[in-house]
């Protein structure tokens, strides 16, 4: 049974003198949230008006010795990394304490009171006690010590910064410096620009649901799972649209064109969304023209770019102006992006970069190519000139999603910042300065290099993936091809990552021997720190079968049949690995080093 339904503000949530503890079972499985979500939800807070929805959580309530609890059943990963959040913004504060005045200072203890309860007078302890696998309580409740937002003091798990509770806090710290900087100026200090940035996140919505037991949880999250879907943006633009057109008595055939833009942009929903913010963000200078002689103050009245909290507002208006020159462009436009996500039937030279564009997560880039195949004609560029273009993005996504430079929330500026400037230009003068833009915003070869050599499929799997593919490819030829990108008939890859030395946290007793001559705590420190790096992965289609076998066996595995289904399928990725008798720290270090060198290569700018 249901008791409560609320919205509430992330302030409510975390109120300040507030005795509630949020507490993750301890069966609810470890914090797994990375990078994608950790900048999905900072860019969520900065590029959205107050009461943004965050989402929702569930849970049941308790009480354990007269302190109320809530206990999570849905919602675990939102609120660990809200409250990592709100510590590196009490971190960053606190280090100006001394330039704080009273109302900054006063919230500056308000912070840590979110986060925290008085227990005793003086004595804080934290409002989120998460679940203790893989140390995740302790590296949280250690982070909270080390700045000083609770009272016990805790010792320093060993190797939590390679954990991601402490890479959340570090990323986090890293997207704070960043905004800090595109803001500063003669307005706005750090200290209010910390604020600020506060106020944006404490005015969030997350939506709470709280019920009397654990069965009337999980029919709740499994019925919020399984049942209907609210209506989209996409949906209501559709709607708008169809309304329009009834006056006119069109609406059938406006409907038949909206379903032909459609088909060409998949029954997906997130590419569907994505279409419509990128056509408006490719074109807004020319889509703005009829607004402007309206209102000539603004060079861009319908909005300076299409977000998801601005996307309906903007198409409304596009409708109410003109639907039938709206439609009319709409299906052109969606008809090309059909070529740039491999939906169409049309042949293209440049289709296998497209797909790898795709693969590298580099869609953000999707809005320069829409622009350019559709003036292709008049900008003058050759489809080989194009197929360039999209190498060159390749090459920028791969190093971009390595390094996290530039931030995810600045990719559309630049893309549209770049759009703006080839409208004057015509061909090679176009790619030219599309590299020089790149290059000038990509990370340094000295960086690249060095995230190259940290955790990287614990940081980005996807990219990783990719990279692993990309030395593979460089040494495939027609008569030893594999296509390391096949699905099976779940749509999964059949191709999966393999962690040589196993990444599971219960380390078989033959590699203890084998890669910490027995000496088990090592063996978990030297799992911590290498076990994701590039000299540790490989490729392989038989990833369940190996598993947690000693190396010997995952290097000469075979099936039923005979066939090699361990390290001797014949991958150049594998080269170094099958010729070994063991596999030690020294030869994932010296593994990681020659990929190292083939990828810098690859992807030099």
């Amino acid at each position: 049974m249901i008791n409560q339904v609320h919205p509430y503000k992330i302030s409510q949530v975390f109120e300040i003198d507030s005795k509630i503890i949020y507490k993750i079972p301890k069966y609810q499985r470890e914090y797994t949230w990375g990078v994608n979500e950790w900048n999905q939800l900072f860019d969520d807070i900065i590029s959205n008006e107050e009461g943004y929805f965050l989402g929702s959580y569930i849970c049941v309530s308790s009480k354990t010795m007269g302190t109320p609890e809530l206990e999570l059943i849905d919602g675990q990963q939102r609120f660990t990394t809200i409250s990592i959040l709100l510590a590196a913004i009490y971190s960053k504060l606190n280090k100006e304490k001394e330039k704080l005045d009273e109302e900054e200072k006063s919230t500056l203890i308000n912070i840590k009171k979110s986060l925290t309860y008085n227990a005793e007078k003086g004595v804080y302890k934290p409002k989120l006690l998460l679940q203790v696998q893989n140390s995740n309580l302790d590296d949280y409740l250690s982070l909270l010590y080390e700045n000083e937002i609770i009272s016990d003091k805790i010792k320093k798990p060993n190797n939590a910064g390679n954990r991601r509770i402490y890479k959340a806090f570090k990323y986090f710290n890293k997207c704070i410096d960043e905004y800090i900087n595109e803001n500063i100026d003669g307005k706005n200090s750090e200290i209010s620009l910390l604020i600020d940035l506060k106020d944006k996140f404490n005015g969030a919505i997350i939506v709470g649901i709280e019920v009397d037991s654990h069965k009337d949880a999980y029919m709740l999250f499994e019925s919020l799972n399984n049942r209907g879907i609210p209506l989209s943006a996409v949906d209501l633009i559709k709607n708008t649209l169809i309304a329009a057109s009834e006056s006119n008595n069109k609406s059938d055939e406006c409907y038949e064109e909206w379903k032909t833009a459609l088909e060409y942009l998949t029954d997906e929903y997130s590419t569907q969304e994505r279409f419509f913010r990128q056509y408006y963000n490719a074109f807004r200078e020319e889509l703005n023209k009829p607004f402007v002689e309206e209102n000539p103050t603004k060079k861009y009245p319908l909005a300076y770019m299409a977000t998801r909290t601005t996307l309906l507002d903007i198409y409304e208006r596009m409708i109410k102006k003109d639907f039938s020159t709206f439609l009319t462009n709409l299906v052109r436009e969606a008809k090309i992006y059909a070529i740039i996500i491999n939906n169409s039937d049309e042949e293209k030279i440049y289709k296998e970069q497209l797909l790898d564009l795709e693969r590298i997560q580099g869609a953000p880039s999707y809005i320069l190519l829409l622009y350019i195949l559709t003036e292709q004609e008049k900008l003058k560029i050759s489809d080989e000139q194009l197929e360039n273009i999209i190498k060159l993005l390749i090459t920028f996504f791969v190093r971009r999603n390595i390094t996290d430079i530039p931030n995810t929330r600045n990719l559309n500026k630049i893309f549209m910042d770049i759009i703006e400037s080839i409208k004057q230009k015509q061909g090679e003068e176009i790619c030219n300065y599309i590299s020089k833009i790149l290059k000038e915003v990509s990370a340094s070869d000295e960086l690249f290099e060095n995230k190259l050599r940290g955790q990287m499929y614990d940081e980005n799997p996807d990219a990783t993936r990719f990279i692993l593919c990309s030395i593979e490819a460089l040494h495939q030829t027609k008569e030893i091809y594999t296509d390391l990108w096949s699905r099976d008939n779940s749509n999964k890859y059949i191709w999966t990552i393999e962690h040589i030395f196993p990444e599971g946290q219960n380390i078989p007793e033959v590699w203890v021997k084998m890669i910490a001559d027995g000496d088990r705590e090592k063996a978990k420190e030297y799992l911590e720190k290498y076990v994701h790096t590039l000299g540790n992965l490989t490729i392989t289609g038989y990833n369940q079968n190996l598993s947690n076998m000693s190396f010997i066996d995952k290097r000469d595995r075979k099936n039923k049949d005979g066939k090699n289904i361990g390290y001797r399928n014949g991958l150049f990725l594998n080269e170094d690995v099958v010729n070994q008798e063991e596999w030690t720290i020294d030869k994932i270090k010296k593994r990681t080093e020659k990929l190292i060198e083939i990828l810098t290569n690859l992807y030099a700018m």
